[in-house]
């Protein structure tokens, strides 16, 4: 009977201490899609012309807070929300690994437009990846104008704060999870 009892309480323990746990999980996820809708706007806000490509690329992910730094070997993570028609198709995680010439820190955002469906299905099935340093454009006004998909994907970044001197290579990786 002493055992019936110890079960039950690891169970409610379980249970209790659970709750708490994806509620956390929720308010991030909710916090990470507030700041994909904000760093949406101030990427438009930097160059209007970036309206038309969000409008009409298959599918989109963007990255609000991605945090970067290092001393000769550096890194980057972030969090980010996928849309597809302006709907919530899921979850992304990004990451990144750099050697070579950096110190420092700093935040910035980051968009990947999808040309296709094929580039959004490789983004989905988490085998989507490239070197940053060579793919990225800094968002500022009128660089959308003349920007073309390579390889069926566009990439904007937005610096946030921080300073960081590079001269590394590196390359980032996603992983995806379905809404």
């Amino acid at each position: 009977m002493k055992n019936v009892k110890n079960i039950y309480f690891l169970l409610i323990v379980c249970f209790l201490t659970a709750f708490p746990l994806s509620a956390q999980t929720a308010a991030k996820k909710n916090k990470i899609i507030a700041d994909s809708k904000s760093a949406k706007v101030e990427f438009i806000k930097s160059d209007p012309l970036m309206k038309a490509l969000f409008d009409k690329a298959h599918a989109y992910v963007i990255f609000p807070n991605v945090g970067k730094g290092g001393l000769g070997i550096g890194g980057a993570a972030g969090n980010g929300v996928v849309y597809q028609n302006d709907n919530i198709i899921g979850m992304a995680k990004m990451s990144q690994l750099s050697i070579g010439f950096q110190a420092g820190g700093q935040a910035y955002r980051e968009v990947i437009f999808f040309e296709s469906k094929k580039e959004l299905d490789r983004f989905k099935q988490s085998i989507f990846e490239f070197s940053a340093q060579a793919s990225a454009v800094a968002a500022t006004e009128g660089a959308s104008a003349n920007v073309k998909f390579t390889d069926g994907v566009m990439v904007f970044t937005m610096q946030k704060g921080g300073l960081m001197y590079e001269a590394s290579i590196g390359g980032q990786k996603f992983k995806f999870n379905k809404e």
